[in-house]
């Protein structure tokens, strides 16, 4: 059930959203020279290696690193792109992920792939055995606010108790996150 549910507001998102996609594109592209989506190698099912698609809100010379640890990096952040980080635009490209099986619209959200102390800790627990999420349980529940080892106690617990109601809960709840822009730091 939850493939189809993936799969079926992955395609209606991206045809309905499809407008937003184009318009956002285009201010990158006025915005700053380089690629309009940035990829990135995630960790996904099983620890497997995807291409993660996003949106890019930074300038193409900045470190493959977490942005809270940029610093005073955040400078790195282009004019469009704080906006579309502010709004979650920029992961709107996720759907892309979704629909080819790589992502779920729910579950915990993809590490990077550099992120070696998180992976093992996810690992240790079987996080790594659930497709990775747009959104997730620590994302509602902090975002960029809580410590891994939080974000990892969410994410154990949204793999012991799934459900189609939780993951319901939890898109609400982003919804909500989203347009109050909860727990955004950068």
């Amino acid at each position: 059930m939850k493939r189809s549910f993936d799969l079926s507001s992955s395609l209606v998102g991206l045809a309905v959203i499809s407008p937003v996609l184009v318009v956002t594109a285009i201010a990158i592209k006025a915005d700053s020279k380089g690629p309009i989506l940035f990829k990135q190698q995630r960790p996904g099912l099983d620890n497997k290696l995807f291409t993660i698609y996003k949106f890019r809100s930074m300038a193409v010379d900045t470190p493959n690193i977490e942005t809270a640890k940029l610093g005073e990096g955040v400078s790195y952040i282009t004019p469009v792109g704080k906006f579309i980080r502010k709004t979650s635009i920029d992961e709107l490209p996720q759907l892309i992920n979704v629909a080819k099986g790589e992502m779920s619209i729910v579950g915990p959200r993809p590490a990077l792939y550099n992120q070696y102390e998180l992976i093992e800790k996810r690992t240790a627990l079987g996080i790594h055995k659930v497709k990775p999420g747009i959104t997730g349980y620590a994302q509602v529940m902090g975002r960029d606010e809580i410590s891994d080892d939080e974000k990892v106690r969410y994410d154990k617990y949204y793999v012991d108790h799934q459900s189609f109601m939780f993951d319901m809960w939890i898109i609400w709840e982003t919804i909500k996150g989203v347009v109050t822009s909860k727990g955004v730091s950068h």
